[in-house]
């Protein structure tokens, strides 16, 4: 730490020392004429003979990553957003006096040139240059050593150093941007609008889950940040926008996994008259669309840990993706004895005895719940739908027609997580209110997370709202999942951490 700190009291003196020679270590505004990655794009096949043929003159700018001395001459690499090209700095090319100053430059600093594009002997695209300016001074050194686990959670509380040091983080982030584009294309494509909604809600609707809650001074009233959009999203298919999506923020007051941020982004849209056998074919449908529009694929690779040694795996999403009934996958997939599954005493028993962790408030629907997170979720890696789950864990969900303790829900699972949770919404109002009355009851007996009431809901219910389908995908989890990261935080940019001590 005493090197280090050495180290950025000599750059702190440079600063000094530059305005003492009359130099703006941070100056306004430099005009580049051409982006790095372009440059390598169009010229790294070109021979070093068609190069000097063609005599480019270009101007640069970017930071310097590293640095190599020869005597009168130096070779650096500088990189700016689109790629790192290396620059060749002589002496008697850019003047003594230029070259004295462009010494005191050090590794991270931002730097301009100028210069003329060609080739080194060993093949190697260089700007070679005529002119350098300093555009912006650094302090901080980089690390050298970045990588590694005892890094981790620097790398994403520093994540502009992490970006700066390690280029396939900023991959991942480009991913995510044309995953979100996709999304929106393929909407929008198919005739949905993209709206936005309250994200500061009298009544946090939509999902059961802890809110976070804020008070607004002027009305004198509370609010809470949204956990879904789901309420206000039918409402406007009661007012007719029957095709409508919205990319979203949401907040949820719970704890924090590889899995889990207490701050992400989901996709929500509705379909009228139709219902969930319609998603799933839709869903099916956007998935081959993002893996062939943004990475030309349809076969990602899977990392996993199995018994404490990381495998490697092949996810395909050109198969037709399974669809099988949630108390079906506890005896198929789970393992669980069918008359455990259809008796409420024995599956208690039976999660006890396997040391799945229940509370006293738990009923027959929330154990099952519970059994299928233990036994079935962890062994579903490729695409598969899961459908038609017990009532009381899907309170705004239309009952099926044959089997009215059941609903017509769906939860696409890929690679052991749930990336889409989808059904045919109950647009029977009374019906609606019932089971809102039943959450409140729930959340009456300590239950945190069950859903509020909600009258202007029903309200609008009662204004009547077309036969209608909804989905929501965790944005985090699908590019979790298309770029094979193994944790939430690494999608994204900045996640929720401690205070930093």
């Amino acid at each position: 730490m005493e090197e280090i700190s050495d180290l950025i009291k000599i750059r702190r003196a440079k600063v000094q020392e530059f305005r003492d020679l009359g130099v703006n270590p941070y100056i306004n505004r430099f005009k580049v004429s051409e982006f790095i990655g372009k440059l390598l794009e169009t010229f790294s096949e070109e021979t070093k003979e068609d190069l000097e043929e063609k005599n480019l003159q270009y101007t640069l700018a970017g930071r310097i990553l590293s640095r190599r001395k020869h005597g009168k001459t130096t070779f650096c690499n500088i990189k700016d957003g689109t790629g790192l090209i290396q620059v060749y700095i002589k002496k008697n090319d850019i003047g003594e006096e230029a070259y004295d100053l462009f010494s005191k430059y050090d590794i991270g600093d931002f730097m301009g040139v100028t210069g003329k594009l060609s080739k080194t002997k060993t093949g190697e695209l260089t700007l070679f240059a005529k002119e350098t300016t300093l555009l912006s001074k650094s302090l901080l050194p980089l690390p050298e050593k970045w990588h590694g686990l005892k890094d981790v959670e620097l790398r994403y509380r520093q994540r502009y150093v992490d970006l700066i040091v390690n280029p396939d983080v900023k991959q991942v982030f480009v991913y995510r941007s044309k995953i979100i584009q996709a999304l929106r294309e393929f909407l929008t494509d198919r005739d949905y609008l993209e709206v936005e909604t309250p994200m500061m809600q009298s009544i946090p609707g939509g999902a059961t889950a802890k809110p976070f809650k804020t008070h607004h001074n002027a009305l004198n009233m509370d609010l809470y940040l949204r956990v879904a959009p789901e309420l206000y999203l039918k409402r406007l298919v009661v007012g007719g926008i029957e095709r409508v999506f919205e990319i979203n923020r949401n907040f949820r007051n719970e704890g924090i996994s590889t899995e889990h941020n207490p701050e992400f982004t989901m996709l929500e849209f509705y379909t009228a008259y139709v219902d969930y056998h319609y998603l799933m074919d839709l869903t099916e449908e956007l998935f081959r669309y993002i893996g062939t529009k943004v990475f030309g694929t349809l076969k990602f690779p899977y990392t996993y840990v199995e018994n404490g040694e990381e495998k490697e795996g092949t996810l395909d999403f050109e198969p037709a993706f399974k669809r099988i009934p949630f108390k079906e996958s506890l005896t198929e997939i789970g393992n669980i004895p069918a008359d455990t599954v259809n008796d409420p005493q024995k599956a208690v028993a039976y999660a006890l005895e396997h040391k799945v962790p229940l509370e006293k408030k738990d009923s027959p629907a929330k154990v099952m719940g519970k059994l299928f997170d233990h036994f079935v979720e962890p062994n579903l890696v490729q695409p598969v739908f899961i459908i038609d789950y017990p009532l009381e864990l899907s309170p705004l969900s239309k009952k099926k027609e044959d089997d009215p303790s059941l609903v017509e829900r769906f939860e696409l699972f890929v690679a052991r997580k749930e990336i889409a949770n989808a059904y045919t919404e109950l647009n029977d109002p009374i019906d609606q209110k019932e089971r809102f009355e039943e959450q409140v009851s729930q959340r009456d007996s300590g239950d945190e997370e069950a859903h509020w009431m909600d009258n202007d809901f029903i309200r609008a219910l009662e204004y009547g709202m077309p036969p209608t389908a909804g989905e929501g995908i965790g944005i985090d989890r699908l590019a979790m999942l298309f770029t094979n990261s193994q944790s939430i935080r690494d999608v994204i940019l900045f996640p929720q951490l401690k205070k930093e001590s």
